[in-house]
């Protein structure tokens, strides 16, 4: 490979070409925020017209890529589950702190509205209701009248839906809301811990579940919001498989005959994951059967598995 480095002006911008012995040749223009666009527009196509020239019309195919945004204050670049790299219309970050448990970040995108941002990783934005609907049952359950256990859930969508189909209680354990920030998500549930039939329990889910379960309270639907399925199955994941499985039979102890457990799973395409998954639902205290759905996440930008869990 041969490797050229080159300034282009006194401002500060310069080029990176790169020659492969297999015949790619890339170019590298870095400028300066600010820069005039259409000079920058004007410089790359006398460069492909110089490079057809020098190469005798020789060339397969030419790609230009739109420009990366790097050192910007606001971080606009957040990857897929599957690996990619995807560009969102970030204008704003809303909120940051540091909890015991994660970084949360609320940015804001002109596409999908807010945006909650926890460990680096997109969790849901104002724009994701089928999210939402999903890991409710896609519409087809009956909440009326039923007891209902929600793990995790610190956006409050889920409760903000649920309570408006009169179920007889909701109990939600959470570490973190977003009460002045996702308003559009959570509506006002949140602003109290207790309403008119939910409680919200700020604690660990584990040791509450453990409790429900050693006093023989159960629920009618948990829907599991905590975490999405590990995208890695290798062996340093295991902690995070064994806290999957732990709150899965912990779940199923606590859920009635007939009742139903929700979880979300992971994007489409990690199919080595969601099969470690389901084969993991094999290995449970009690036997399950389940389904699944796919959906579109409209601010994940692909395409979301579901699983709809209960008691064979």
């Amino acid at each position: 490979m041969h490797l050229s480095v080159f300034p282009l002006c006194k401002n500060g911008r310069f080029a990176i070409l790169r020659m492969h012995s297999h015949g790619l040749v890339t170019f590298d223009l870095q400028c300066l925020e600010g820069d005039d666009v259409a000079q920058v527009d004007n410089l790359l196509n006398a460069l492909e017209k110089k490079l057809k020239a020098l190469l005798d019309g020789n060339i397969q195919r030419i790609k230009r890529l739109p420009a990366l945004i790097r050192g910007s204050d606001v971080d606009c670049y957040w990857p897929t589950a599957d690996g990619r790299l995807m560009e969102y219309d970030i204008d704003e970050v809303v909120y940051e702190k540091d909890s015991a448990y994660q970084n949360i970040k609320i940015l804001h995108s002109r596409q999908f509205g807010h945006i909650l941002i926890l460990n680096g990783d997109v969790n849901l934005a104002e724009s994701d209701l089928p999210y939402t609907q999903a890991i409710m049952g896609s519409g087809k359950e009956h909440y009326a009248g039923k007891e209902v256990l929600i793990l995790g859930g610190g956006d409050g969508g889920i409760l903000h839906e649920a309570v408006k189909l009169k179920p007889k209680m909701i109990t939600m354990l959470v570490i973190d809301g977003c009460r002045k920030h996702m308003r559009k998500t959570c509506g006002n549930v949140l602003d109290n811990l207790k309403g008119d039939c939910y409680e919200v329990l700020v604690q660990d889910c584990v040791p509450v579940l453990k409790k429900f379960a050693e006093q023989g309270r159960t629920f009618d639907y948990v829907i599991n919001d905590l975490t999405a399925v590990p995208i890695s199955t290798a062996p340093e994941e295991d902690s995070t498989w064994e806290f999957l499985r732990l709150i899965l039979d912990l779940s199923i102890r606590v859920l009635r005959p007939g009742g139903k457990y929700f979880t979300q799973g992971n994007c489409v395409n990690l199919t080595d994951a969601l099969s470690e998954y389901e084969k993991l639902l094999g290995r449970l205290s009690c036997k399950v059967d389940f389904s699944k759905e796919v959906v579109c996440v409209p601010s994940y930008m692909e395409l979301w598995v579901f699983y709809t869990i209960w008691k064979k």
